[in-house]
């Protein structure tokens, strides 16, 4: 945390930087403001109610990700899951389609190409999701003017569609002229915007309570959501850090009058090379039924078998937890498949009179970082099945001891913390990065 602080403030001393960083906390404020500007025709407090109900839900991840924009029925309902989603599908539908595959490694423009379909993809899950936002709003009876079912429809999806795209828009922006990466920016600044609500909520509780054993209880109970948070948190810095150097040596070449190479390094292979992908992939996966069964009235006065069926695949229950904790696993396999290439690598270590000690360039070095990766990943998919579905587990437990110590929102506290961290620290790298170009040591000494 100390060598955090240190880097931002050593960043503010170079006029660049300075003016990178302030711009990114420009955009993350607009951002902010639009999370604030209300849409037509809901009812904000009667959906909040139905959202207070379904605090353990999907809806409720939903809305942690969106910085209870999603609940508060803003301008940024949707936050950035259609974005995400779009960019998801892209990246598999690139390996999947040779076109798009073609147009991939065509350069610039044809990444550029990539973008725009990312952004027309954007735009119609935009308009599906706001269209199934309206409908559980209107099965709900949220919707304020249940008359002009026509035209209220049209403003609320068009509000809804048009607040994603400019979240899309907001995030390209921090990409180009800010630091880090302005998807995760706006997803780090959700996050973090929803922790004064809580410790508020907290705090609320305490003063609440009727009696003095009560208010003890409830502060014990904070201490105790505050140590775990406080473990999780080192717990994921320590995963989020950890890496397997593999040993590396270069051959000595005469280069003209000069002799190069004979030195000896590392490939730093991370644990968590997939960062918090697979959590997002297996979160959405599993969570299809009930996210659809949610845009009906399903009640279980009536014994409904929707009703059943989203109960089934609740974050409460032991079925989602397995199939989450197996789907994360399955995810991390399947995204370093495709973003990481173990022949490529081989092939650059080849080019560069690169060689692991004992192991003959070519394919034996390929085989040997494949075994390597191997390994990794499945470390790397157990770390965030248990960051992801321990919570889970442990809001379950607690729900069944005593309710009213049962807090939905910790629920993805895991999730939520990953994504903070990686986050941090991504960024942090980032700004090291370019204060090493520009020779500033301050931050190194």
């Amino acid at each position: 945390m100390t060598n955090i602080v240190e880097t931002f403030r050593n960043a503010f001393k170079i006029p660049e930087l300075r003016a990178k960083l302030i711009f990114t906390m420009i955009i993350l404020l607009l951002y902010r403001f639009g999370t604030a500007v209300p849409v037509p025709f809901i009812d904000p407090k009667g959906l909040s109610e139905l959202f207070a109900q379904a605090g353990d839900s999907i809806f409720g991840m939903i809305n942690i990700l969106s910085g209870d924009a999603f609940s508060s029925a803003t301008l940024f309902a949707l936050g950035i899951s259609p974005y995400i989603t779009s960019s998801i599908v892209m990246q598999l539908l690139s390996i999947a389609v040779p076109a798009l595959e073609k147009l991939q490694k065509s350069g610039e423009e044809g990444r550029k190409k990539i973008t725009q379909i990312t952004r027309y993809l954007t735009v119609g899950l935009g308009l599906i999701t706001g269209f199934g936002y309206y409908m559980t709003c209107r099965a709900n009876g949220i919707v304020l003017d249940q008359g002009n079912v026509l035209f209220v429809g049209i403003v609320i999806v068009s509000c809804y569609t048009a607040g994603s795209c400019l979240i899309m828009w907001l995030g390209e922006r921090i990409n180009e002229n800010g630091i880090g990466n302005g998807i995760s920016m706006i997803l780090f600044a959700n996050i973090i915007s929803t922790l004064p609500s809580w410790f508020i909520r907290l705090i609320v509780q305490i003063i609440d309570s009727t009696t003095a054993a009560e208010a003890i209880m409830q502060i014990v109970r904070a201490a105790v959501f505050i140590a775990a948070g406080i473990a999780t948190l080192a717990f994921v810095v320590f995963f989020s850090n950890a890496e397997r150097r593999v040993p590396v040596q270069y051959s000595k070449r005469m280069v003209g009058r000069k002799m190069y190479g004979g030195q000896s390094s590392h490939l730093p292979m991370k644990v968590n090379m997939s960062g918090v992908m697979p959590i997002i992939f297996a979160s959405s996966m599993v969570s299809v039924p009930a996210t659809i069964l949610g845009f009906v009235n399903a009640s279980p006065e009536h014994g409904s078998i929707a009703w059943h069926i989203t109960r089934l695949f609740a974050p409460s229950s032991p079925l989602y937890m397995a199939l989450n904790f197996a789907l994360i696993i399955a995810f991390s396999y399947f995204y370093i498949s495709i973003s990481f290439n173990p022949i490529e690598v081989s092939n650059n270590l080849k080019k560069n009179g690169g060689f692991i000690p004992g192991i003959r360039p070519g394919k034996p070095t390929t085989d040997y970082i494949t075994k390597i990766l191997h390994k990794i990943v499945l470390i790397g998919g157990l770390f965030l099945g248990v960051v992801a579905v321990f919570p889970l587990v442990a809001n379950a437990i607690i729900s069944l001891i005593n309710q009213t110590w049962a807090l939905g929102a910790i629920a993805f506290a895991g999730s939520s913390l990953l994504i903070v961290v990686g986050v941090a620290l991504e960024t942090t790298r980032e700004i090291e990065a370019q204060m090493t170009m520009r020779h500033y040591k301050g931050f190194l000494e």
